[in-house]
Formats: C-alpha cells, sequence, structure tokens
C-alpha cells in the first residue's frame, strides 16, 4: 500500500524541480553560506504542488491509462489506489504546497499558482491541443526556472531564458514522438494530439529546436568565462537523446537521465565542469 502511494507521486519527476537551483548555481552563488538551504521550502512546495498535478492527470486518463501497454501498472488505473484517496492525497498536496510558497515570497507563491493553473489546465484540456501541449510543459520548466531566479534573487539572462525554453520544447517532442511510435495506430486514443501531428511533424519539431538550443546555449556560455568547453559535452548529450528516441526507447527526460548510462554521464560531466569552471 504505501508503495503505492509513493509510486503515484512520481517522485522520479521531482528531479524537474532541481531547475530551481540553476539561478544560483550558475549565478555563481550556490556556494554562500545557508544560500543552498533557502531552497529547500521552495523545492519542497514545487514537488507537492507538482505530485498533485501529476494525481489529477492520472485520475483523468484512470480509462485510457487502463489500455496503454505501460501506463496500465500505475497504482490509479491498476486499482491499486482508489480515485477518492488519489483525489484527497492531491488535494492535501496542493494545499500544503500553496501554503509552504506563501512563507517563501508573494513572488514565488504567485509562480506557483500559476504553475497550479497551467497544469490543471494541461491535464484538463490543452494537453489534447497539438503545439500547445508542447508549449504547455515548456512553461512549466520556465516558471520553475523564475521561481529559482526569485527565490535566490538572482536575475534570469535572456540566453539562459531560451536556452531552458528550447530544450523543454526539443524534450517535449521527442517524448511524444516516442509515444507516438509505442501506441502506433492507437496513438489517438489514448491522446488526442498525437493522432493531429502530421507525420514528420515531430521530429521535425525535435531537430529545429534542438539546434536552437546549442545555438542559444553557446551564445549563453560566450558570456561566462570558461562555459564554452561545456559545448562539447552539450551536442553529445542533444545527440545521445535524439539517438535514443529515433531508436524507439523511452523518451521521458526523468527515466532516460536515470536510466540512461550516456546521458546520465552527460549530466553528471556538466554539472561538474560547469562546478569547476565557476566555483573554482
Amino acid at each position: 500500500m504505501i508503495r503505492s502511494y509513493l509510486a503515484i507521486l512520481r517522485p522520479v519527476q521531482w528531479l524537474k524541480n532541481l531547475m530551481l537551483f540553476f539561478p544560483p548555481f550558475l549565478g555563481g552563488h550556490l556556494l554562500q553560506p545557508g544560500l543552498a538551504g533557502k531552497g529547500v521550502l521552495p523545492f519542497g512546495a514545487f514537488c507537492m504542488v507538482s505530485s498533485a498535478g501529476y494525481l489529477l492527470n492520472d485520475i483523468l486518463d484512470r480509462d485510457r491509462d487502463a489500455n496503454h501497454p505501460k501506463k496500465r501498472e500505475r497504482p490509479i488505473p491498476a486499482g491499486a489506489v482508489s480515485i477518492r484517496a488519489a483525489a484527497m492525497t492531491a488535494l492535501l498536496l496542493l494545499t500544503a504546497g500553496l501554503l509552504t510558497a506563501n512563507g517563501v515570497s508573494p513572488r514565488f507563491f504567485w509562480l506557483l499558482a500559476g504553475y497550479t493553473v497551467l497544469s490543471t489546465a494541461y491535464s484538463t484540456a490543452l494537453k489534447s491541443v497539438p503545439v500547445v501541449d508542447l508549449f504547455c510543459i515548456a512553461a512549466g520548466f520556465i516558471l520553475r526556472l523564475q521561481a529559482g531566479g526569485e527565490v535566490f534573487q538572482v536575475v534570469i539572462t535572456p540566453w539562459l531564458f531560451l536556452s531552458v525554453f528550447l530544450l523543454a520544447v526539443f524534450l517535449s517532442a521527442g517524448k511524444r514522438l516516442c509515444e507516438y511510435r509505442l501506441l502506433g495506430s492507437d496513438a489517438g486514443e489514448h491522446r488526442k494530439s498525437l493522432a493531429m501531428y502530421p507525420s514528420g511533424f515531430l521530429d521535425g519539431t525535435m531537430y529545429l529546436t534542438g539546434a536552437a538550443v546549442l545555438v542559444t546555449y553557446i551564445m549563453y556560455t560566450l558570456t561566462r568565462t570558461g562555459l564554452l568547453y561545456t559545448v562539447p559535452i552539450c551536442v553529445f548529450g542533444l545527440l545521445r537523446y535524439i539517438f535514443r528516441v529515433q531508436s524507439g526507447k523511452s523518451g521521458d527526460p526523468t527515466e532516460s537521465l536515470v536510466s540512461d548510462r550516456q546521458l546520465f554521464m552527460v549530466g553528471l560531466s556538466w554539472t561538474l565542469m560547469v562546478a569547476w569552471s565557476i566555483y573554482w
């Protein structure tokens, strides 16, 4: 039972909320005394609210997920967790997350409230609208980035903003492409937007945004001493993700990061190189 309740929270997806720490990490402020601890409550608030959003999505999609080759194993469609229990858990998490955010700062509260509205709109309607669904996911990452800037009082530069946004669209397109290929002719029954995407559109979107990410990231590194040498690692990471998607493996960003050794090493190497360039 405990395992099922933990699974519905999707803790592996909390890795996305580490985006909150990007502004101080890249800004060279993360090692200031007490600064890292300052992000504990905001990180917890985002984890609670994002898990509430996942629960809402699973409740609404329970019938479709029950016929999905992978999602049918989730606790809600599998019947391990009741709809009532899932709804109550989501409400408690949402309330606790927003109350925690209110204690951080008014602007952080409104950023998290905006994320809540976006997540709810996505789960109830927008995920069925082609292209809009990709932008909704990207907007979630941007809200995390802006929230991190607010918590640590770090200005988000234009090139960093563009890099994160384009990377989010790139990863979202790859994830949708994997779903489309996994489900085949039944894709539209599980996610309406998949049936509306023209053939080759998601491939083209992934390649287009991948190239744009590389350009914007290079421009960002040119404004920071030493970061230019992380570009080859990023090129390898982008190509590895494309290779993974085109090979028919999972395109979920967090799942890919934790299950693909090469992508995990890319993430670790990039973090260490950035830390060395900025802090040492």
